[in-house]
């Protein structure tokens, strides 16, 4: 947390004033900020097969004459980082709540590029844990990884609903450019992985297996009664989406869906400001058509929280849970946290604040994908003797869960740096300590 505090804490300021002028304060006692604030953090970290991470990261706010804070006029975010071996990201968004009247604005454009992505298989536990290099020793197994690249561009408004308070229509385009291929990283040069074998008994077709392009029109419904976006302590985000997707613009493959999500956040306050019971719901289902296997674990949302709209698992859904872990054509999710503000003070002409955030995540698989095509693949391998089952364990699914313990640094009440610690409670679900750092709250 001290290395965190002075790294933001030394970059973190107002736009240079040419006279100093005199602080003012809210109710809570809080410097009132105005105009520009900045808010960049270093990236770094290491990987035994990426190498070093490093880059940037930086929120941009503006305040303005200060009237609405801790509320922004707006807010821009940009990160450059990359490992040493050749992964990245590079990404700009913007949050535009004021600049046009009566509408908010949001635009995302990123780029992913990633040596190592993990792959599970469909639908859970059912889902074969099988890996053929997991025993054997001075092996990296390259098993469950694919070499995925992504360009995705979300821009997104939000609109008052014949004037009722608190309630906004919603609209949105998206599309998804998405590169697959085998891990291909050294040292795990003739593996064999899960996604080949995907590939070879047709669970993963021929016209989708490299990927291919998505493009998606959004129309919804949002309830938002928080006092604050991005540290609320009380109020409900109900958002229902519906999405229609269509392929037409990476070959026309047939890969047309319209589907919907369902999103319920609800902040319910424990004593004052200081403590909050947080919990949010999710569920996202495909109503009618065919999705291609590379866009079944994105989460449609209008409005993002995280640079990742990935799940079942990692660091936005079920932290501790194997990232992907959990695909399937539908899922549920749930998250319940306990926020409690340890300690706020001023530091360098910013309000902060610290905070700790134990909390339970699950989640499940509510319609299976290509369940069929698995068990079929399968029977064909139970011809052999004692053959380790390689695509349909033969489990059920069921409720996948994780806890674990957050730990927040919270600057204006708007730049949150987290640090997530979390563990799956079944080994099937990943059997290691995950930590997961970045900015804001899950939910």
């Amino acid at each position: 947390m001290l290395a965190l505090l002075l790294a933001v804490g030394g970059f973190a300021q107002d736009k240079p004033k040419k006279a100093k002028k005199e602080k003012t304060y809210n109710e809570k006692g809080e410097i009132i900020k105005k105009g520009w604030n900045f808010g960049p953090l270093p990236v770094v970290g290491y990987d035994a097969d990426l190498g070093f991470q490093y880059g940037v990261c930086c929120d941009i706010f503006n305040y303005g004459d200060g009237s609405r804070y801790p509320r922004y006029n707006y807010k821009f975010n940009v990160e450059a980082s990359r490992y040493t071996k050749g992964s990245g990201v590079f990404r700009f968004y913007s949050d535009l709540p004021y600049v046009v009247k009566n509408t908010k604005l949001f635009f995302d454009v990123t780029y992913f590029y990633a040596k190592k992505y993990e792959f599970f298989g469909f639908n859970g536990f059912e889902a074969s844990t099988f890996d053929p290099y997991a025993s054997l020793e001075d092996v990296k197994s390259g098993y469950h990884f694919i070499n995925r690249n992504q360009f995705r561009f979300v821009g997104s408004m939000q609109r008052p609903f014949f004037n009722v308070p608190n309630l906004y229509w919603t609209a949105g385009l998206a599309y998804y450019n998405t590169k697959v291929d085998r891990i291909n990283l050294e040292g795990y040069e003739g593996q064999v992985t899960l996604y080949e074998n995907y590939k070879n008994a047709g669970i993963i077709k021929e016209d989708e297996a490299q990927g291919g392009s998505t493009t998606q029109l959004r129309l919804g419904v949002v309830y938002d009664s928080r006092d604050h976006n991005s540290d609320p302590t009380r109020g409900i985000y109900a958002e229902y989406t519906f999405v229609g997707s269509t392929d037409w613009l990476g070959g026309n493959n047939g890969y047309n869906n319209l589907s919907e999500t369902v999103l319920w956040r609800h902040y319910v306050p424990v004593y004052r400001d200081k403590l909050t019971f947080a919990y949010r719901l999710g569920l996202q289902h495909r109503i009618v058509g065919n999705t291609p296997w590379y866009m079944i674990n994105n989460l449609n949302t209008m409005f993002f929280q995280k640079m990742y709209t990935e799940g079942l698992g990692g660091s936005v859904t079920m932290r501790g849970v194997n990232r992907n872990g959990v695909l399937g054509e539908g899922f549920a999710f749930g998250n319940v946290e306990l926020r409690w503000r340890i300690v706020g003070f001023k530091f360098i002409n910013q309000n902060w604040q610290v905070a700790l955030n134990p909390f339970f995540d699950a989640g499940a698989v509510i319609q299976p994908f290509r369940e069929e095509e698995m068990k079929n693949a399968e029977a064909l391998l139970d011809l052999l003797p004692d053959a380790e089952p390689v695509y349909y364990s033969g489990d059920k699914e069921g409720i996948h869960t994780s806890a674990g313990l957050g730990l927040k640094l919270i600057m204006n009440r708007n730049l949150v740096v987290s640090v997530d610690l979390g563990k799956a409670l079944d080994k099937r679900d990943g059997e290691k300590l995950k930590a997961f750092v970045g900015f804001n709250y899950v939910f």
